[in-house]
């Protein structure tokens, strides 16, 4: 049945308010039609006794109104068109009305039913009582009217929808789609005239004409936010001032060298004008900008994690600063120490300008700008007194003493004053000079080394790798951050990732293959793979890494070096050798896994933030072979001395582990 098929009964409107009711009869000899629901809901609202003032008079649900309701406030944007013979005709529209089913009746059955309980607690109240009692009545006469009030009257809500109800329905006549008089209301659609002369009002162009059509709205023409939260726009921030450009990067980026900043705010800007800009809103740590504690945090904010005025967290926050300008290497135990802060404040500071390094602390995020230092040294004093002045108020307010200060600054942190060329010369000519010679001694100690036959039995060779930058940093870096060697600490338990019962009969050389063996091209290739395959995956079984390495394998060019056969043993040395660590994982005795499927390898260390916490896991599984989730949660807050929260043991568990039978197992390890 179409919606023309329906019979109307009869529609009205209110002209005044474009309110429009029309009122339909429903089909209640559809089979889609419930009887039951309807007469259920006729007596309802009409009760058992049917009246003129009846909504259903033949006692069934038998019709359904439907009100109107305006879509839209602004209607210039619209129109009606009729394609018609290749021509498109439009008719502006200066109201749009959308019908929607109108419950009023179910407002009616719910006062009936009042009504009905009204009724009966008066019924049985007149029983109980012999007469009715005589009650003393109040006659009260209203005040006039005054002004203000009679307008607040006016404008009120009740009032208002008092006057919509008082407007009459203005009753119409419905005319089905086919009929002739909708088809002649229909022509109006249609531009009488098809001849150019008859269309003179068309002298626009297409687009003025279309602009006509949908003018540009209100809303469009507003002004944008200046400057979003989550999204920088370049475009958009190229368009304010300078110093308004450089705040926003700076409170943005957190830490930026000058050369940086220079390509951000784009070539035609002076170098100049932006070192006068900077200096207002970030300080000078190792040659590259730091934004301003106060830029960060406003005087009225507070902490998100402990609630601390930005006082107090502006405070904190320099002495981080202050603690780079004098090292590479910040440790975050002796910040919070220092400051009083909570953990999750201290973190928020080294992560605006530092990264984590393992069994190190936090290192200054970017290198040491000896460039920018060279170049505009009335900066970096201007700069330094700053600092010195920050460093007086810090050590009035933290009550640091003198021997807490650092003697000198780090070799890597620069120059805390000038230095003159001379002098910078000559300290550069001295440190070639004890390079040199340690290069030298370097050299003949690996030579004597390459003489050596074999290694007498029993005997364990520990070899430290020698970095690019020389011995010298790392003696440095040793003395900043000394490890930790008592037994207590958690590498203590395993030797190359075994227990030390057990790691006593390696004959692995702690870890790295013999002296000559990894230079070689075969040997770095595998090595290249072994650390690009570890990385991707944390946790290898032997079987597990020998098929990744065949499939490898298949993918080079014939005649690669890897060709020439690798041997299970060599595959295994490497590994050792590219930082990972074999896992005695207690296998239960009547396990399938062969013995390749039960030699199990880790990356120890990745150089991410987690290294810890996989640590602590690897450690389990040594001395477990399935475990439960609430044990790891407890020993990594155990180990790590804080809790951890859900997606930082997902993560841990997501690169080592799977999940099976509600325990959890090292990937490789499970048998199903």
């Amino acid at each position: 049945m179409t919606y023309d098929d329906i019979p109307h009964l009869s529609a009205k409107i209110k002209p005044k308010q474009q309110k429009v009711e029309l009122e339909m009869a429903i089909d209640t000899l559809n089979p889609n039609y419930c009887r039951s629901k309807g007469e259920q809901i006729a007596l309802n609202v009409d009760g058992a006794c049917a009246d003129e003032t009846s909504t259903y008079s033949s006692k069934l649900m038998d019709k359904q109104t439907f009100c109107s309701s305006q879509t839209t406030s602004n209607t210039s944007r619209y129109a009606a068109a009729l394609y018609r013979q290749g021509e498109l005709h439009l008719t502006p529209l200066h109201g749009i009305l959308q019908l929607r089913p109108s419950f009023s009746y179910l407002d009616k059955a719910d006062a009936k039913h009042r009504e009905r309980e009204a009724a009966n607690e008066a019924g049985d109240s007149s029983q109980d009582e012999a007469e009715d009692d005589v009650k003393q009545i109040t006659v009260r006469f209203s005040r006039p009217e005054s002004e203000q009030a009679r307008q607040r009257r006016v404008q009120s809500y009740e009032f208002l929808q008092k006057k919509h109800a008082e407007e009459p329905w203005v009753h119409l006549h419905y005319y089905g789609l086919r009929d002739s008089r909708s088809e002649h209301e229909r022509q109006y659609l249609l531009c009488p005239g098809s001849s150019g002369v008859e269309n003179t009002e068309l002298v626009k162009s297409p687009s003025e004409y279309l602009m006509m059509l949908m003018p540009p709205s209100q809303e469009e023409e507003k002004d944008k936010p200046v400057a979003p939260s989550n999204v920088l726009s370049m475009a958009q921030l190229r368009t304010l001032p300078l110093a308004d450009q450089i705040k926003i990067l700076m409170k943005n980026v957190k830490v930026m060298p000058f050369a940086n900043l220079m390509s951000l705010l784009g070539p035609s800007i002076d170098s100049v004008a932006v070192l006068r800009g900077i200096q207002k809103v970030a300080m000078l740590v190792q040659g590259n900008w730091v934004v301003k504690s106060d830029i960060l945090y406003p005087k009225d904010s507070s902490s998100p994690h402990s609630g601390v005025p930005a006082e107090v967290l502006c405070r904190g926050r320099d002495f981080v600063m202050w603690k780079f300008t004098q090292s590479r290497w910040v440790v975050r135990k002796e910040v919070a120490t220092v400051t009083k802060l909570c953990a999750e404040d201290v973190k928020d500071f080294l992560e605006h300008m530092a990264v984590v390094r393992i069994n190190k602390g936090w290192e200054f995020i970017l290198p040491y700008d000896g460039e920018f230092i060279k170049k505009h040294p009335d900066v970096v004093q201007r700069q330094h007194m700053l600092w010195t002045g920050i460093q007086a108020k810090l050590e009035k307010v933290y009550n640091l003493v003198k021997e807490t200060m650092p003697k000198k600054p780090d070799a890597q942190s620069g120059p805390a004053g000038l230095v003159c060329g001379d002098q910078r010369i000559q300290v550069a000519k001295t440190k070639a000079q004890q390079n040199h010679a340690l290069l030298e001694r370097e050299l003949q100690r690996r030579k004597e080394q390459l003489r050596v036959p074999a290694v007498p039995p029993g005997v364990r060779i520990k070899e430290e790798p020698v970095s690019e930058e020389g011995e010298e940093d790392e003696e440095q870096e040793a003395e900043e951050e000394p490890m930790d060697t008592s037994p207590s600490g958690l590498h203590s338990k395993l030797a190359n990732g075994l227990p030390l019962g057990r790691a006593a009969g390696t004959d692995s050389f702690n870890g790295h293959p013999p002296q000559g063996c990894a230079s070689t091209p075969v040997a770095r290739e595998l090595k290249a793979f072994v650390e690009a395959t570890f990385q991707r995956q944390f946790v290898l079984t032997l079987s597990e890494l020998k098929r990744l390495f065949n499939l490898h394998l298949a993918s080079l060019p014939p005649g690669h070096t890897l060709f020439s056969g690798i041997s299970d043993r060599m595959l295994q040395d490497t590994v050792l050798a590219a930082g990972c660590k074999q896992i005695l994982v207690p296998f239960p005795p009547q396990t399938a896994a062969s013995p390749d499927e039960q030699k199990v390898f880790a990356l120890w260390e990745s150089g991410d933030m987690s290294d810890q916490h996989r640590q602590v896991l690897l450690e389990i599984f040594s001395k477990n072979y399935r475990v439960r989730r609430n044990m790891i949660q407890s020993r990594l807050t155990q180990e790590c001395g804080e809790d951890l929260s859900k997606q930082e043991v997902d993560k841990v568990l997501k690169d080592c582990c799977v999940s099976y039978g509600g325990m959890w197992y090292l990937k490789g390890t499970v048998q199903s």
